[in-house]
């Protein structure tokens, strides 16, 4: 009996070479448009794959349309879903599809999404334990994208990292492959979400305009242990996405710094 665990770490190691990882989340559509960059989206995602990007993150729709397109091999299937006129439901994710439909539509990896403190938290934690069994039968990997921002959260005191490190730990013990957080503001405290897991932790990109300050945060996040990122608007909605995506690489992949990363700019 072949073990899944074998197969999910043979396709994370495409996905995430060395193990480190530059994912680029475009499935923002679903929540909200417009959205600069997703108007036109065959050229940016044309161009992050050129750059080197390791994995595009996508609603099941546009992924179908992109893997006809491109035939690409590092497409990960978003089923979590919301839209931003959903009233004091916006931030509750349901589930918008399967594994076997993602895999059929060209998909290598899925990931759901869980906002903890939400009204809804416990029908997304459901829902991703349910992602995470159906992608172990199908022996695939799972990214849980999984934010502590909810009205309900309760936050410790002397929690450095504000409820990030229980969010990573969530993934993990719900079976993610990989977690995606955001980013705890130092080195120090980023380190205790890095050392909460044995998985790959990704960081969010946030929606700052200050891109070298975002290529620092993610030289800061390596140097705690971090895998790399799962950045989506800093890229897309950029000017010259296959431009920030070398920068990222090179931090990432490279071991550069801000001062290379710039570079690519």
């Amino acid at each position: 009996m072949t073990d899944p665990s074998d197969n999910i770490t043979a396709v994370l190691s495409r996905l995430l070479p060395g193990g480190r990882g530059v994912w680029i989340p475009m499935d923002h559509g679903l929540s909200g448009y417009p959205e600069s960059g997703l108007d036109r989206i065959d050229s940016v995602i044309d161009s992050v794959i050129e750059a080197g990007a390791d994995a595009v993150v996508l609603q099941k729709g546009v992924l179908t349309h992109q893997y006809r397109r491109t035939s690409w091999g590092g497409f990960v299937c978003h089923l979590s879903a919301s839209t931003v006129h959903g009233g004091t439901s916006s931030q509750s994710k349901v589930t918008v599809g399967d594994v076997e439909e993602a895999i059929s539509r060209g998909s290598v990896a899925v990931s759901g999404q869980v906002n903890l403190g939400d009204n809804s938290e416990a029908e997304m934690l459901y829902d991703l334990g349910q992602i995470t069994s159906d992608s172990w039968n199908h022996e695939i990997p799972t990214l849980g994208m999984i934010y502590p921002r909810g009205p309900n959260l309760i936050v410790d005191q002397e929690d450095e990292t504000k409820g990030v490190a229980h969010a990573a730990r969530i993934a993990y013990e719900i079976g993610c492959d990989v977690v995606k957080v955001p980013w705890t503001g130092s080195i120090e405290s980023f380190q205790i979400v890095t050392s909460a897991v044995p998985i790959p932790v990704l960081i969010a990109g946030g929606t700052g305009s200050n891109f070298p300050q975002t290529l620092s945060i993610v030289e800061q996040s390596i140097s705690a242990g971090g895998s790399g990122v799962c950045m989506g608007r800093q890229i897309f909605g950029s000017e010259n996405p296959s431009a920030r995506v070398k920068a990222v690489r090179s931090i990432v992949h490279d071991g550069g710094n801000v001062e290379t990363a710039l570079s690519f700019l």
